[in-house]
């Protein structure tokens, strides 16, 4: 089987022994993958992700009737990026109607984790039809689907990016404003500001987490999900006992299969197709050593459906 595979010396593109593959109770003809912020610090090197040696990248795949996101791929399990793979059965999903394997890969762990994320909100009680709700890295792929999926339930969305000359894009998700990340990101030595945001998805971390905390409105909650601003996180306690707003993190990798299916039937339930093919852009299995650098350069928008 044709490939990417990462061993302690680098990364190859080649011919893959299929004997290889680890045990499982599924073997899947690979389709289609996507290219996401972890997939691409796997594939220049980075420290951390890969678990084991040698391994198949790619944290998504899908096949020609179900899919796999999260659960290990591309870190502990070999994932993706290569034409066959083979999983345990409690990590398959049937791709559920009324989307194809391109799409279901289009949506992949970023949408997975954008739904989540909306899903937690609800929960805690952010409702549309008050304060607006804000989206941080918005122009990234859980982003991008978050703003759609938040539109489309009714809540007044605005964006925050470091690339305002993605504004018209972000518009045509949804957004109704889009702001420039250091509104949020801004050095304030006050522990609570002024309510602005009825909630919030979080995909950066760091200074901008903060601020959003600072800014929530009473009960108001954010949805944490990523730290591609930062791992650390200044705070105070005030925002949490004198207006009670909840910090909700979310972790799209250790999953209940039910509880999986149950967050891709809502997707196939509130995401609107059309936006999503206007997230997409697609590569080829050869072109994802060359695209990775520029994913984690923020160069990007949307989502990157890999075609094995």
């Amino acid at each position: 089987m044709r490939g990417w595979l990462i061993t302690k010396s680098g990364c190859e593109l080649g011919e893959i022994d299929a004997a290889q593959l680890p045990p499982g109770d599924r073997t899947i003809e690979v389709r289609w993958s996507s290219l996401n912020y972890k997939d691409a610090l796997a594939m220049t090197g980075s420290p951390g992700v890969v678990r084991s040696f040698p391994m198949v990248p790619g944290i998504d795949l899908a096949g020609d009737d179900c899919l796999v996101t999260g659960c290990g791929l591309g870190e502990r399990h070999w994932g993706g990026y290569a034409e066959l793979a083979r999983v345990p059965e409690d990590f398959v999903v049937p791709i559920p109607a009324p989307f194809t394997p391109r799409e279901a890969m289009a949506i992949g762990t970023a949408g997975f984790t954008a739904m989540q994320c909306v899903d937690a909100l609800e929960k805690a009680g952010v409702k549309p039809g008050g304060r607006d709700v804000v989206v941080t890295g918005a122009a990234g792929g859980v982003g991008s689907i978050a703003i759609a999926l938040l539109k489309a339930k009714g809540f007044r969305v605005v964006a925050s990016t470091g690339r305002v000359e993605e504004a018209e894009y972000l518009q045509q998700l949804g957004a109704a404003e889009v702001i420039g990340r250091d509104v949020l990101s801004a050095e304030s030595k006050r522990p609570m500001e002024t309510e602005r945001w009825a909630g919030a998805v979080d995909t950066v971390g760091g200074a901008t987490l903060s601020g959003i905390i600072r800014t929530l409105q009473q009960n108001g909650a954010v949805a944490a999900c990523g730290l591609a601003g930062g791992a650390k996180l200044e705070t105070t306690v005030f925002p949490f006992i004198l207006r009670g707003v909840s910090l909700l993190g979310v972790n799209s990798v250790e999953v209940p299969n039910a509880e999986r299916r149950r967050i891709w039937a809502l997707l196939a339930q509130h995401l609107n197709l059309d936006l999503l093919e206007r997230m997409i852009t697609q590569i080829p299995l050869d072109a994802v050593a060359e695209t990775a650098p520029r994913v984690l350069a923020g160069q990007v928008r949307g989502r990157i459906v890999v075609k094995i």
